[in-house]
C-alpha cells in the first residue's frame, strides 16, 4: 500500500532520460551478461585493452572467450568472421569509432557487439547490439542502458541503490580523496551485483541532467586540450560529440600520473589487464594513454590548469 503522508524524500525529477527507448539496466557488465543469455553466444572475442570485469562476466556464465588485438586507431585486428553464436566486442574507446565505422564492422564481421561505456552520447545503430555506461558520465551509482532486439523471457527485478549513494552524495560536500573509500567499495560490488533493472533513484537522478549542457561543456573543454596538446600527442584523434575524457599519449605516462596526482588532477589506469598482452603497443597504450578529465564538471579555466601542470 502507498505511503501517504511522513518526511519527505528526494524529489521526484520531471525530465526526460537521454536514452528513453533502450533497456534500463543496473550496470554496464551486467549488460553484457545480459546479451550472453539472449543471444546465447557460445564464444565471444574480446580486446586485451579492457578491464578483467567481461572476461570474469563470460567465465561465470560458462561462455568461451578469446582475446584479439587492436591496432593504433583502436580498431580490431581480426582476420576472420565470427562463427554462428559467436560474436566480436568492439571497444569504442574514447568515441574514437564513428557511426560509419561501426557500420562497416557490423558488415565486415557480422555478428558484433559495440561497448559504448566511453561513449555515451553516441546513438546506437539499428541491429548493432550496443551498451552504454551512466556512472562513468554521470553522478549516479549505476545504471547502464542496452540497445538490441534480444529479449530475455523472465522479468527482471529491479535493483535497489540507496545504500550506494553515500560516496556521491559525500564528494558533493566534501572531498574526493575523503570519500574514495566508499567509491572503490561501490566499484568493487559490481563484481557479485545480479542482473537486475535499472533502480527507481538512478533513472529519477537521470531525468534531472540537463543533457545538452553536458554534451558541450565535455567537447568544448575536449577541443581546448587537443588544440593544446595535439602536437605532443601520438595519438590521432577525432572530436566526439560529448566525450569521454581527452586520451594523451605520453611516453613517461607513469610518472606524469604521479606528478599530477600530486596537483590534484586525478587520472584512472584504464586497462590493467593489457599487461597480460604478447603486444608492447597493448602494454604501451595501457601505462601511457592518460585519460584527461574533461567533463561537465569543469570548465576552461580546469582545462587551463591540467595544461600548465602537464607543460611544468
Amino acid at each position: 500500500m502507498k505511503e501517504i503522508g511522513g518526511y519527505f524524500g528526494l524529489e521526484t525529477f520531471s525530465g526526460e532520460e537521454y536514452y528513453t527507448d533502450l533497456l534500463r539496466l543496473n550496470s554496464a557488465r551486467n549488460a553484457m551478461r545480459y546479451l550472453l543469455r539472449a543471444r546465447q553466444i557460445r564464444k565471444l572475442y574480446i580486446p586485451f585493452n579492457l578491464c578483467g570485469c567481461i572476461a570474469q562476466v563470460c567465465e561465470d556464465n560458462g561462455c568461451p572467450y578469446e582475446y584479439y588485438h587492436t591496432d593504433e586507431r583502436f580498431l580490431p585486428e581480426f582476420d576472420k568472421k565470427p562463427g554462428e553464436s559467436e560474436y566480436l566486442l568492439v571497444v569504442n574507446y574514447y568515441g574514437q569509432i564513428d557511426q560509419p565505422t561501426v557500420r562497416r564492422l557490423k558488415e565486415r564481421y557480422g555478428n558484433i557487439i559495440l561497448d559504448n561505456t566511453q561513449a555515451f552520447f553516441q546513438r546506437p545503430i539499428p541491429g548493432v547490439d550496443t551498451f552504454y555506461s551512466c556512472r562513468k558520465y554521470f553522478g549516479v551509482p549505476d545504471g547502464s542502458y542496452l540497445s538490441t532486439g534480444a529479449r530475455l523471457p523472465e522479468a527482471l527485478e529491479t535493483d535497489l541503490s540507496g545504500d550506494r549513494m553515500r560516496h556521491i552524495l559525500g564528494r558533493f560536500e566534501e572531498t574526493a580523496e575523503k570519500y574514495y573509500p566508499r567509491y572503490a567499495e561501490n566499484e568493487n560490488g559490481f563484481d557479485v551485483r545480479e542482473l537486475r533493472a535499472m533502480s527507481e533513484l538512478t533513472r529519477n537522478l537521470l531525468r534531472a541532467i540537463d543533457y545538452d549542457r553536458v554534451r558541450e561543456r565535455r567537447t568544448v573543454n575536449f577541443s581546448f586540450l587537443h588544440e593544446n596538446l595535439k602536437s605532443r600527442n601520438r595519438l590521432e584523434l577525432t572530436i566526439p560529440e560529448g566525450p569521454f575524457a581527452y586520451p594523451l599519449y605520453s611516453e613517461d605516462g607513469p610518472e606524469l600520473r604521479k606528478r599530477l596526482a600530486q596537483e590534484k588532477i586525478y587520472v584512472p589506469l584504464l586497462w590493467p589487464d593489457a599487461a597480460e598482452s604478447d603486444r608492447p603497443m597493448e602494454r604501451n597504450y595501457m601505462q601511457n594513454i592518460l585519460p584527461l578529465p574533461c567533463d561537465q564538471r569543469y570548465d576552461l579555466a580546469d582545462m587551463e590548469r591540467i595544461l600548465a601542470a602537464i607543460n611544468q
